[in-house]
This record gives structure tokens, C-alpha cells and sequence, in this order.
């Protein structure tokens, strides 16, 4: 194949298919049924790959359950620190604790590991102490 300049490639005109008068042609048997084999072929493997992906994607290993552990945790100790922020500002921190309610409802994944289990389980309790205080304090005012 040699292009030409800007009109695009020039192939020789042995290898081109001859046309119909409406401008469209098919291509010759022999190209045709080993395309359509081809295209027959290759459909079934597309739909494999996407339910194998797919099935992948619906398990969870150890390191993705630790990192979405460790995450929550982090998250929590955020809003703890925003929390603590608040009251020494003078400020209500109703906010924040609507935030640090809504962390500690998501669902805390089981983690193996028991040093890192131990942690959250601290982690939860110093939260949930929080929310109680705040609780108290809605109640006496």
C-alpha cells in the first residue's frame, strides 16, 4: 500500500472488490466465510470475558476488606477530630456529629486480623461515647 498524499492509501486495483451500481458490495466467498467464522467466534469469548470480569469484581479479597476497614476507621477519627474542634471553639458541632452518626452506621467490614479489629473496636467505642454525650446534652438543654 503507498499513500499518496492527502487523498489517503492507494492499493492496487487487483485487490479491490468490484462494486455494484449502488456503491455496496459484499466481499468474496472465500473472505466471507472465514470473516463470518471469525465474528461467530469471537462473540461467544466477548460474553465469557464479561461475566468473568464480572465475577471478579464481585469478590472481595483480604487487602480490599482491610483497606475499606482501615478507611472507616480513618474516617471516624476524623470527625472525632472535628468534633473536639468544635466544642473548643465554642461551637455546637451538630454538624459534625450528623457526620461522625452517619460514619459509624456504614457497615464495618470483619477483618482477621485481631490487632486491627482490637483498634476499631476502640475507634467505635470512643464514637459511640460521643454520640451518647451529645445525646445528654440535647436532653438536659
Amino acid at each position: 500500500m503507498k499513500v499518496t498524499g492527502p487523498s489517503g492509501p492507494s492499493t492496487p486495483q487487483a485487490s479491490r472488490p468490484a462494486r455494484a451500481s449502488g456503491g455496496f458490495s459484499l466481499p468474496q466467498a472465500g473472505a466471507a466465510g472465514s470473516t463470518n467464522a471469525a465474528v461467530a467466534t469471537a462473540a461467544p469469548s466477548g460474553v465469557g470475558d464479561v461475566s468473568a470480569l464480572m465475577a471478579l469484581q464481585g469478590v472481595e479479597d483480604v487487602m480490599e476488606r482491610r483497606r475499606r476497614a482501615v478507611r472507616r476507621g480513618s474516617g471516624i477519627l476524623d470527625r472525632l477530630e472535628e468534633l473536639k474542634l468544635a466544642l473548643l471553639s465554642g461551637e455546637p458541632g451538630e454538624g459534625t456529629l450528623e457526620k461522625l452518626a452517619r460514619t459509624m452506621r456504614e457497615e464495618r467490614p470483619n477483618d482477621a486480623d485481631a490487632t486491627l479489629s482490637g483498634l476499631l473496636d476502640q475507634i467505635d467505642l470512643r464514637a459511640a461515647v460521643e454520640l451518647a454525650k451529645a445525646d445528654l446534652r440535647r436532653s438536659a438543654a
